[in-house]
């Protein structure tokens, strides 16, 4: 996969996937520019190298149809803040203008095209719709790693439409080059901590995990039902009991490689799940009747810490208790501060999961870890084994 660093852009008009699909308020305003922010390094190299970057995103589920409700131009004064410069809205990429409007832009200019999901055809990866895109520019580059697992038309079918053309931007390469570095080239003890709360929906990554780890921490609503596998009490917590028997699979299978499983030793339970619940630490793995399960108490939290800190690699997915709640912040708070640490004393660590870069943000850590990924169901698919569409394009190419 070439990066950007390759790509000869002076006088060059590039097409720029990026990943654009912002959180906005009632008003449609945007609520946080994180994802426009992670572009800044691509767009500049771009426009200081005297090119012209024509971006390109997709913006919520138009579900293939015109809806101004999802159209990029209510975002386009947050691009411009959130990049420093002018960006000029072309309207929809099929409009007749709009190859006039981006024949008029001059090297170092910036501009957006509408809402790929306007039409169906971008979710379909249809050829003759990439064709139409392509024809826009001269060259190609993929900075939407957020969007990267979908076989769409301007995520992986015009990638094979620019041979020798495509590269990858800064924010996808780096992403890459992270998930490799922890899955591919890690360092032993490589330990990744999976919380969050169900198993349901980590059952692929824990098991692709089990083949790869040294250790493998489980937290959140999802331990409880690794616990009722090994025969403990759940209480009232969030258990899954369809899912035990796969949770006695992957025990098993850690068991036969040798893995180190480490799940809570001890909890702080509630008797609802509420902020004001009545609260109530219980030593040993079982909750008693009528009680959730809300965090990983005292003793998990030195367990899981020494683990972390005795880590060359680590992965972290997914909070170890209801952090959301200050009373229940502890165990998650502990494993972001131990990650920290190990970090600082060389460990490579990687961060990725809305729910656990909403952690390290609100304990005011996010700088204190090695790479924060912004891939959401991409990076999931990356853990589960999965081969990436938009990835594989640019690696073929």
């Amino acid at each position: 996969m070439k990066s950007i660093d390759q790509a000869p852009l002076a006088d060059k008009k590039v097409l720029v996937r990026v990943d654009y699909n912002v959180p906005q308020n009632e008003q449609l305003q945007v609520t946080s520019t994180t994802r426009i922010k992670r572009t800044v390094e691509t767009v500049n190299k771009i426009t200081n190298s005297g090119g012209i970057a024509i971006l390109m995103s997709h913006l919520g589920r138009p579900k293939g149809e015109v809806n101004d409700t999802f159209s990029l131009r209510h975002i386009v004064s947050a691009v411009c803040e959130t990049l420093g410069k002018p960006v000029v809205f072309l309207g929809d990429v099929l409009d007749p203008e709009v190859k006039s409007k981006i024949n008029a832009l001059n090297p170092g200019d910036v501009a957006l095209l509408e809402n790929l999901r306007f039409h169906k055809e971008e979710e379909k990866g249809d050829l003759e719709f990439a064709k139409a895109i392509a024809q826009l520019g001269d060259l190609y580059v993929n900075d939407a790693f957020g969007a990267a697992h979908r076989e769409h038309a301007s995520t992986a079918t015009i990638a094979r439409l620019f041979p020798n053309n495509a590269y990858a931007g800064y924010l996808l390469y780096s992403e890459v080059q992270s998930l490799k570095k922890v899955m591919e080239e890690r360092k032993s003890p490589f330990t990744a901590i999976i919380g969050g709360a169900k198993v349901s929906t980590k059952i692929n990554i824990l098991k692709n995990l089990v083949e790869k780890v040294d250790n493998l921490i489980v937290g959140g609503g999802m331990s409880y039902t690794f616990l009722s596998a090994l025969g403990f009490t759940h209480g009232n917590s969030l258990f899954e009991e369809e899912m035990v028997p796969v949770a006695k699979e992957i025990l098993e299978q850690a068991k036969i490689k040798g893995i180190n499983i480490y799940l809570p030793v001890d909890h702080l339970c509630a008797d609802q799940f509420v902020e004001d619940a009545n609260m109530q630490p219980v030593n040993g793995q079982n909750i008693p009747n009528q009680w959730i399960g809300m965090d990983i108490g005292a003793q998990t939290i030195a367990l899981f810490k020494k683990v972390i800190l005795d880590s060359k690699t680590i992965l972290w997915n997914g909070p170890v208790g209801v952090f959301e709640m200050d009373k229940f912040v502890a165990g998650t708070k502990a494993v972001a501060e131990a990650i920290a640490e190990s970090t600082k004393n060389g460990a490579y660590s990687l961060i990725g999961g809305g729910d656990s870069i909403a952690a390290l943000s609100k304990f005011g850590l996010s700088k204190e870890v090695s790479y924060s990924s912004t891939g959401g169901g991409a990076m999931l698919e990356y853990l589960e084994g999965i081969e990436l569409p938009g990835i594989k394009a640019l690696e073929e190419n």
